[in-house]
C-alpha cells in the first residue's frame, strides 16, 4: 500500500487537494491529522485534561463560555469544549514564551495524533486499499515523511496570495494573527524545495496560484503517474504477504532517512 504524504501550509490549497483525492475518480481514504487533532482533545480525553491543566490558569477564555446551550460542565458532563481561537492566540507567535507554549501543546497533541494515524493506516491496509493519503500540515517537521512512499506539497509562489486567502477565509484574524499562523507552519516554498529534492516519483509539488480547476488538472496528471508505478495488484500482493510489506516499509524508511540526511547536510553547507 502506497502512503501519500500530503502537506503544504495554511491557505495554500492542501484541503482542496485532500477533498479531490477522497472524491471520484480517486476515492482514496484520507487520514486527516487536523481532524484527529480535534478528536484527541475532546472533553473527556487525556489530551483535553493535559491542555486544561497547563493553560487554564493563564488563559481565562480557554473553554467555550457557558450559556443556555452550553452547560457549565459541557453537554455530556465531561467539560466544555476548548475555545480554539483563544488557544490559538495563546500559542501562535514568534516570542520565546509563545514558542515554549506551542511546544507544550504539540507535545500533548502530536503523540496522540500519531497513535490514531497508525490505527487508521493499519485499517486501510487490512481493507486492501492501493493507497492512503496522510494529510499532515507538519509532515516534514514531525518526521512523518520518512514513512511515505510519495510526498505531495501544495504551495503558492507568492506569500501575499497565501495571506490574502487566509484573511478572506478567516476574517476574524488580524494581519498579525494571519502572519503568525503562516509562520508557525513554515515556509511552503522551502517545503516545496525539500519535496522536489526527493526526486522524480518520490516528491510532487502542486503549485496552486491559479484556479481550482487548474489545481485539479495538475493533480490528475500526477495521480496518473503514481498509479502507473503502484498498480493495484502490488497492493494485493503486499496484503497477502505481510513479511514483504514489512520489508518494503523498512526499505522505504531507510531510503527516506538517507534523503533527509542529505537535505539537512545540504542546508548546513549552504549556510557556511
Amino acid at each position: 500500500m502506497l502512503l501519500i504524504g500530503l502537506t503544504g501550509s495554511i491557505a495554500t490549497g492542501k484541503s482542496t487537494v485532500s477533498s479531490l483525492l477522497s472524491s471520484p475518480p480517486h476515492n482514496l481514504p484520507v487520514v486527516d491529522a487536523d481532524l484527529l487533532a480535534r478528536k484527541v482533545v475532546e472533553p473527556g480525553t487525556a489530551g483535553y485534561a493535559a491542555i486544561v491543566k497547563h493553560f487554564a490558569a493563564t488563559t481565562p477564555d480557554l473553554l467555550v463560555e457557558p450559556s443556555s446551550s452550553m452547560p457549565e460542565n459541557g453537554p455530556d458532563g465531561k467539560g466544555r469544549p476548548l475555545n480554539r481561537p483563544a488557544l490559538g492566540k495563546r500559542v501562535f507567535g514568534h516570542t520565546e514564551a509563545l514558542q515554549r507554549d506551542r511546544a507544550v501543546l504539540n507535545g500533548i497533541v502530536h503523540p496522540a495524533v500519531r497513535q490514531e494515524m497508525f490505527k487508521a493506516v493499519l485499517g486501510c491496509y487490512a481493507r486492501g486499499h492501493w493507497a492512503v493519503v496522510l494529510d499532515v500540515p507538519l509532515l516534514f517537521e514531525g518526521g512523518l515523511d520518512r514513512f511515505c512512499g510519495v510526498t505531495v506539497v501544495v504551495g503558492v509562489r507568492d506569500p501575499e496570495t497565501q495571506l490574502r486567502r487566509l484573511t478572506a477565509r478567516d476574517p476574524h484574524l488580524s494581519r498579525e494573527d494571519a502572519e503568525n499562523r503562516v509562520r508557525s507552519q513554515g515556509d511552503v516554498r522551502e517545503k516545496a524545495a525539500r519535496c522536489e529534492a526527493r526526486g522524480e516519483g518520490n516528491g510532487v509539488v502542486l503549485w496552486n496560484d491559479g484556479s481550482r480547476e487548474e489545481l485539479a488538472q495538475s493533480l490528475e496528471r500526477e495521480m496518473t503517474k503514481l498509479k502507473a508505478t503502484s498498480p493495484v495488484w502490488w497492493s494485493w500482493l503486499l496484503l497477502g504477504c505481510p513479511p514483504l510489506a514489512v520489508a518494503m516499509a523498512a526499505y522505504r524508511i531507510w531510503q527516506n532517512g538517507r534523503i533527509n540526511k542529505e537535505w539537512h547536510e545540504g542546508k548546513r553547507t549552504s549556510k557556511l
